[in-house]
């Protein structure tokens, strides 16, 4: 019976020794690929490129340090860029996962209404811009409205499709043993649907950066898009890729805080960490 029981208790470690190389393997192997890239485009930037059009990444992060970090305005123009981001994807989060679970609550509102959201999640937002402009004018507004009008629909998508996966056995148990329907929503459904729901706060906050960033090139006055059209014109792409690396660790850091509370609030992943604590110990 010992002999038996030795191998079952050394295969946990041996498990999350493996993981953790498994872990280990894939973060070099993807730092790797970027000092590569980093080092590729390098070498074109400087040999064969045509400095009208690229830079290589050194010029870029010189362009950061000497043009766009000095700029007050520049610097203003990315903050304004993050707090419309912020209020677009909390509108996005807000209306989407209401409109979710109203939508997604039964059978009836699921054929009733889900092919409308459909219908409208299909209609090219870009299309929409020069209302949006009409409605809500030249400001922050608009930018707001437009990135709400790109993020929501990922979201009410993913909540109705989360909830449609609820298995109906444990709806009846739910029913069975007298829980209310806010009862069910709260123990059954919403526990189910988290896994669907983070991939649409995931696709919700892509689509919500691009809104933005779209009316930003389009609308703006003052703004990134603003900054961005004057150093694309002015033939400097240096300032301009430097721009564009600050909207993409913006973004960065936007699906970061998705992803952490992704794991903080997913049962599954919850149960890993505590399993893997456990190991450690």
């Amino acid at each position: 019976m010992t002999v038996q029981t030795l191998p079952q208790a050394q295969s946990g470690p041996m498990r999350a020794s493996f993981a953790r190389r498994a872990i280990g393997s894939a973060f070099v192997l993807r730092i790797s690929l970027i000092v590569a890239i980093f080092v590729a485009l390098e070498i074109y930037g400087r040999m064969w490129a045509d400095p009208a059009f690229m830079r290589p990444p050194t010029a870029i992060f010189d362009a950061f340090l000497t043009q766009i970090l000095p700029e007050p305005k520049v610097i203003e123009a990315l903050w304004m860029c993050v707090i419309e981001i912020a209020a677009a994807y909390a509108l996005s989060i807000m209306f989407g996962v209401i409109v979710g679970l109203v939508v997604g609550a039964s059978r009836f509102s699921r054929g009733a209404f889900f092919p409308i959201v459909l219908l409208l999640y299909a209609i090219p937002q870009v299309s929409l811009l020069p209302l949006v402009i009409l409605m809500f004018g030249l400001g922050p507004a608009a930018k707001i409205a437009f990135g709400f009008s790109h993020g929501v629909f990922p979201i009410i998508v993913n909540v109705v499709a989360g909830m449609r996966d609820v298995k109906e056995l444990h709806l009846r148990a739910a029913r069975s043993m007298g829980a209310s329907r806010a009862d069910t929503v709260r123990h059954v459904i919403l526990p189910h649907m988290v896994p669907s729901l983070f991939t649409g706060l995931r696709l919700g906050m892509t689509m919500t950066l691009l809104g933005v960033i779209l009316a930003e090139l389009y609308v703006s006055q003052g703004g990134v898009g603003y900054y961005t059209r004057v150093f694309a014109e002015s033939y400097s792409p240096a300032p301009l890729f430097a721009l564009i690396g600050c909207l993409a660790v913006i973004a960065i850091l936007f699906n970061e805080l998705v992803r952490i509370a992704e794991n903080s609030l997913t049962p599954g992943k919850r149960r890993t960490r505590a399993l893997k604590s456990s190991v450690k110990e």
